[in-house]
């Protein structure tokens, strides 16, 4: 038996996975962010931990047999947030998030500090990022920073609490600006920039390596026969390519969260920083992965739910299953600001278009466009670093839609596939980490493709009709900086 924990944006979900890779139980319990001035995202550590024993407790009450077997975990994780801790190991603030906007200043900065930044970490400074933020820590909250003994990704923080050891995987720090991404190691040109050293950093693995070993305490809680070895891990993303099999070369997948993502998979680095294409370790050794991303995504059908006042699924419902003509309406999904291509953490959204005779169902359409047509804009900047998208498979709770994602097949152009479970991808693959890093098992015996359930053909009417509109879509955008 093995777990698979995602510490997401918005809940913790914990999969419980057999050794014929079927998933025998599931957990989920939401989490709060908090917004203290307009741009700003954080949340408190100790939630992550408190929904994370809820979800285990619970599966011990339902599950107990099968969590006492359980010899692997694997932890997925939000990527770039920044907790830090002092010198006992006490969180010294909220986490700054990755969709927080106030270090763009810094950003700034720190390429003028570090000119090779974008050469040896093979992203542009954003403010999503970790490392800017610590550069406004420093400026804006000096105390904190000079008491800031360990710096800590997010499910980097609940592995501690979990073992008691510091340990990142490689994947998950490629996001923190500190990593070479060549090298997979601490660049200490990096860390000295923003004033830091290997000191105040985690220890590194491979996703798929054995990291630590649960505490002899919680072990017994739970009822495990022994404590189990905890695996390296991955970032949200990559853990989701684990999950689906999308660990090799010319394979491509989208990313329907909170947040949104189109991302492929290479055997080298294929940078392309200036159109804010992200480059990431794999969790997978030998492997990178190249992604667009987008700042919101299914936060943006989460935020017509609350415009409305109902649920998600009830505006999904009225829509059908799929579109018949693009929306009359347009909608720029920037709520939080946007990264790929734009890098802009000042931009906000946009319904334009409106008009007497617009109804719900239209503007719910246009978002659901808006998200698909700021991929487009990833895949753009994708193919411009050489990378070519055939077709793609979908994870995420926005895969659960089947109008979107007939959507986002007329907007890309090409098939696309949905799984059974998809929305668990990140903790299912998470759950195959901690599997090879106590089996060592061959990687693709085990990160095998799960069967797609559905695919989403283009129609070509629709096609044009979409790719006549994305031009006056773009047109749309404005800076605000």
């Amino acid at each position: 038996m093995y777990l698979g924990i995602d510490l997401g944006t918005s809940a913790v979900k914990t999969v419980l996975v057999d050794d014929a890779q079927r998933v025998i139980a599931s957990e989920s319990r939401p989490l709060a962010t908090a917004s203290p001035y307009p741009g700003y995202h954080e949340q408190d550590s100790a939630q992550w931990i408190a929904a994370t024993f809820a979800t285990l407790d619970a599966l011990k009450a339902s599950h107990a047999g099968a969590l006492a077997a359980v010899e692997g975990i694997g932890l997925s994780g939000q990527m770039h947030g920044a907790t830090l801790l002092d010198a006992s190991g006490k969180p010294l603030r909220p986490c700054i998030l990755w969709n927080d906007g106030r270090s763009a200043a810094e950003c700034r900065v720190l390429e003028q500090r570090w000119p090779a930044l974008r050469a040896v970490t093979g992203n542009k400074a954003m403010s999503g990022f970790t490392a800017p933020k610590l550069l406004w820590i420093a400026m804006h909250e000096p105390d904190i920073f000079a008491a800031t003994k360990l710096v800590l990704l997010p499910k980097a923080y609940l592995r501690l609490v979990l073992s008691g050891e510091a340990v990142e995987d490689v994947s998950d720090a490629s996001g923190s600006l500190w990593l070479d991404a060549a090298r997979r190691d601490w660049s200490d040109a990096a860390l000295a920039a923003t004033g830091l050293s290997r000191a105040h950093m985690p220890r590194l693995v491979e996703g798929c390596a054995p990291a630590t070993t649960l505490r002899g305490e919680l072990a017994r809680r739970w009822g495990m026969a022994r404590p189990p070895i905890i695996a390296g891990g991955a970032g949200d993303n990559p853990a989701g390519a684990v999950g689906i099999g999308a660990i090799e070369p010319g394979t491509a997948f989208i990313s329907l969260g909170t947040s949104g993502a189109l991302l492929a998979p290479t055997n080298r680095i294929a940078a392309n920083p200036d159109r804010v294409v992200h480059t990431f370790c794999h969790a997978i050794p030998g492997m990178w992965i190249q992604a667009g991303a987008i700042l919101s995504a299914a936060s943006c059908l989460a935020w017509a739910a609350r415009l409305f006042g109902v649920t998600e699924a009830e505006l999904l419902a009225s829509l059908g299953s799929r579109p018949q003509a693009p929306s009359p309406v347009s909608f720029l999904p920037y709520l939080a600001g946007e990264r790929t291509p734009h890098d802009d953490p000042a931009v906000r959204g946009m319904l334009d278009g409106l008009s007497h005779g617009t109804d719900r169902g239209a503007i719910v359409q246009a978002v659901l466009e808006g998200v698909a047509f700021a991929l487009a804009d990833c895949r753009g900047a994708l193919a411009d670093a050489g990378i070519a998208l055939a077709e793609a498979d979908v994870i995420g709770g926005g895969s659960r839609s089947r109008f979107w994602l007939s959507v986002l097949a007329n907007v890309l152009n090409v098939p696309v596939h949905r799984f059974a479970g998809g929305e668990t991808g990140a903790a299912f693959g998470a759950a195959r980490l901690g599997r090879l890093a106590v089996t060592r098992e061959a990687i693709g015996d085990v990160c095998t493709r799960p069967q797609r359930i559905e695919t989403f053909e283009p129609d070509a009417a629709l096609v044009d009709a979409y790719a006549e509109r994305l031009p006056a879509w773009r047109d749309l955008y404005r800076p605000r900086h």
